[in-house]
């Protein structure tokens, strides 16, 4: 069970006035988001996250390397579930390292990733700054707050970035876009817009309905034209995306904008070929065969040392599920680009069993089980969106056990610990207590590391 250590302050004490600014999501869909409670790490488990992340990241940037440069396009589209229209902005080599969050079990069987957030991860606000005014206010000497460095990460990451592209030809203000009257999204941009600032570059926030695109010549907004954009949009999203009115298809006009070098993502193109849940399947694969590389591209991929974290920090994961259904192993299945839990469900009669569901078929045609709660009804389009994706299978582990104190009482969920990686560095944490499958109503309760349990230990 993980310990959580109440704040003796209500919702609204900790919430008015600037705390709340910072976070004006602390409430979403009608119940509380942000919890008056601080998730408790020791400094050894901090520790070893630190070390574990950054080599999990470094194993990402490794695997969409060899992907970029070896792997022909049937692969991206088919294993990785890649738009065509995408593969080639995809196939840029771009610096690696960028704004990602990778998603953690600590459990019985140790510390787990079970997902990587690359393209547009959100929680930022929360841990870099809702975070520390949380361990603030518990008075605590031993306790201090994990993702303090996290806004000096953001500030590197855009200097890393804007200098790449600098050399490129690409200059000027950077424009940051989002859906402008979507709070949560809004509220992350323009977080990460200040840090931009603080870096030293000029910038604008353009709301992402506003932007205008000429196919071959440029992206506007109220007649400026853009040369750097961070967007917090999806790409799998917007290849699809097309004006009703003109029949411009805008996503493959913006994507031949970079193409051509006209246009300057953030994050890059290539991050689309680590955030399809494909590539989890990719990476285990090439895990197991690592022997084998050097008959491809003569060097094995790995070295010892990476081999070794993928066999402690990674799960066994595939494209079917066959190898845990043939030994009876519980697992998940998770579609390509799944968010907030849509499109995941846990498979096998111990996982039914311990998830408290009812039972779920071991089929590979089983109908998706949405997690989210009866108020929060889907529509019909967007349930089918997620669960007619291609999946891959990843094994079960148990989640950790945590009880918090809500608006609504006590409420015993599953810890899942997100870390941010930022520049290839550990950055902060977005700890989330939710149902077994965390989802967008699951409630974030700041990390906080207690250093008086290093004695503890020690003893």
């Amino acid at each position: 069970m993980r310990h959580v250590y109440q704040l003796p302050f209500s919702h609204e004490e900790v919430f008015r006035g600037e705390t709340g600014q910072q976070v004006p999501y602390h409430r979403m869909y009608g119940k509380q988001y942000a919890v008056p409670a601080l998730t408790v790490y020791t400094p050894a488990e901090m520790r070893e996250l630190r070390t574990a992340v950054e080599a999990v990241d470094g194993i990402y940037c490794k695997v969409m390397r060899f992907i970029q440069q070896y792997m022909p396009d049937s692969f991206l589209e088919h294993q990785l579930g890649i738009h065509p229209g995408l593969i080639p902005a995809a196939r840029m080599e771009m610096v690696t390292g960028g704004i990602t969050r990778q998603d953690w079990i600590i459990g019985e069987a140790g510390i787990k990733c079970i997902e990587n957030n690359t393209d547009t991860p959100t929680g930022i606000p929360e841990a870099a700054a809702l975070e520390g005014i949380l361990v603030g206010m518990a008075g605590e000497e031993a306790f201090t707050a994990p993702s303090a460095e996290m806004d000096g990460c953001l500030r590197e990451c855009f200097h890393s970035w804007l200098d790449a592209y600098a050399q490129q030809g690409l200059k000027g203000p950077v424009t940051f876009t989002s859906f402008g009257e979507h709070v949560e999204d809004r509220t992350n941009t323009e977080y990460l817009m200040k840090r931009c600032q603080e870096a030293g570059f000029e910038t604008f926030y353009a709301p992402l309905e506003e932007l205008e695109i000429i196919p071959g010549e440029a992206l506007y907004h109220q007649g400026r034209e853009i040369n750097l954009l961070y967007r917090l949009y999806p790409l799998e999203y917007l290849i699809d995306d097309r004006d009703e009115t003109t029949g411009v298809d805008i996503g493959a006009a913006l994507l031949g904008l970079v193409q051509d070098g006209r246009l300057g993502l953030m994050n890059p193109a290539q991050h689309v070929l680590m955030q399809s849940k494909g590539f989890m399947a990719a990476i285990w694969s090439l895990y197991e065969r690592n022997e084998q590389t050097p008959e491809y591209c003569g060097f094995r991929l790995f070295n010892d040392a990476e081999l070794a974290a993928i066999s402690r920090y990674l799960l066994p994961t595939y494209f079917e599920a066959g190898p845990f259904e043939l030994s009876a192993m519980p697992y998940v299945a998770k579609s390509y680009w799944g968010r907030e839990g849509r499109g995941t469900s846990l498979l096998g009669e111990e996982s039914v069993h311990n998830a408290g569901q009812t039972d779920v078929s071991n089929q590979l045609d089983v109908h998706i089980k949405s997690n989210i709660t009866a108020e929060m009804h889907e529509d019909e389009e967007i349930a089918a969106y997620y669960n007619n994706q291609p999946k891959i299978y990843q094994q079960l582990v148990p989640m950790e056990q945590a009880v918090i104190q809500t608006e609504d009482g006590e409420y015993s969920g599953y810890l899942l610990t997100g870390v941010f990686v930022i520049g290839g560095r550990f950055a902060g944490v977005l700890p989330r207590i939710g149902e077994k499958v965390t989802g967008d109503m699951a409630y974030y309760c700041a990390a906080v590391v207690n250093e008086r349990m290093e004695d503890e230990e020690e003893k």
